[in-house]
């Protein structure tokens, strides 16, 4: 079964950002592993297999020009299948 495995990679100095976004990414996987019984082995290793490669690819991702707006759109899309938007931290609550 693959897991998804945090690269341990310097934060690159010409695109920081890539390390955030490489954060946000492991949080929507850990949201995933904690609702893994509600899914389907298959569809875990599929939404696994797609956080493996945007991670691989977030260094050229950050490079586009039109970064924050990719990245956001895939972000929302693995939102949609971990929920973790509507997850709150109590901490965080006014």
């Amino acid at each position: 079964m693959p897991r998804l495995v945090r690269a341990s990679r310097p934060i690159s100095a010409q695109h920081p950002i890539a390390e955030f976004y490489r954060e946000e990414f492991a949080r929507h996987h850990r949201c995933l592993q904690q609702q893994r019984p509600y899914y389907s082995e298959s569809a875990i290793t599929d939404v696994e297999a797609a956080l493996t490669k945007i991670m691989g690819q977030l260094e050229q991702l950050s490079a586009r020009d039109n970064a924050p707006q990719l990245v956001s759109s895939l972000l929302k899309k693995f939102d949609v299948v971990t929920g973790l938007s509507a997850w709150s931290d109590p901490r965080q609550t006014h």
